[in-house]
């Protein structure tokens, strides 16, 4: 079966495709360390669901530097240099793809009418050495990334119209899913107008993201029903 309509899918990263051990919070509080002398300054709330400028320009504030954009900037990229070191050292226990997302990315990319791509607070960059790291970064085709809007909303609309694009579809005429793991992620997929899988592989249940205006839930993507919701649901 084929979707009955042209179909983008996005994928979020972080607790939805892969689960990094922390190394995302450990490099940047290393690189606030190296550049304020302050590896707290994330520590006082939760990065789940926000986009990485938007965590760097909220640490900036309560740390007590101005946020200017070659400063947030400057941070990033020395975020993405000690990234790289933290994810080739994380151990495979702790790093890994979550169950039934591979099997759900291959099955999506052999339907025809389906693009397949990422909706991400991660700078794209970022993106590609989490992904890399568990060899299916090179199945996204394109996406919606941090660097692309600091506004999740915005870069979501983003990838979509990519897809689209992708697809020679017009966006209104695409069925959009963003595929996530925090209310976030259903605020900005119900802030486009797309359908919103959640996935309880993060901090938050499927209730919950049910409660939150996700369209489906499932404890991950072995459940039944979710390849189907994927590519059929509504």
């Amino acid at each position: 079966m084929r979707p009955m309509r042209p179909t983008v899918l996005l994928f979020d990263i972080d607790g939805t495709l892969v689960t990094t051990g922390g190394a995302g919070r450990r490099s940047i509080a290393r690189a606030f360390e190296k550049l304020y002398r302050r590896p707290d300054a994330c520590s006082s709330f939760s990065l789940s669901g926000m986009t990485d400028r938007a965590i760097v320009r909220k640490a900036m504030g309560i740390i007590g530097v101005e946020p200017r954009p070659e400063a947030i900037d400057e941070l990033l990229a020395t975020y993405l240099g000690l990234l790289a070191e933290e994810v080739k050292q994380a151990v495979d226990h702790e790093y890994f793809v979550h169950a039934g997302m591979r099997e759900a990315v291959l099955e999506a990319r052999g339907r025809s009418g389906v693009a397949v791509g990422i909706g991400t607070g991660n700078v794209r960059e970022g993106a590609r050495i989490k992904l890399e790291r568990v060899g299916i970064y090179e199945q996204f085709a394109f996406g919606g990334f941090g660097c692309d809007h600091e506004d999740r909303v915005e870069l979501i609309r983003h990838g979509a119209t990519c897809g689209a694009k992708l697809l020679d579809a017009p966006l209104e005429e695409c069925r959009v899913v963003v595929i996530g793991d925090t209310p976030k992620d259903v605020a900005a997929a119900k802030g486009i107008g797309a359908l919103c899988i959640g996935v309880g592989t993060g901090q938050f249940t499927p209730q919950a993201l049910l409660e939150a205006g996700a369209d489906f839930a499932f404890s991950d993507f072995t459940a039944r029903g979710a390849i189907d919701a994927l590519l059929h649901g509504r």
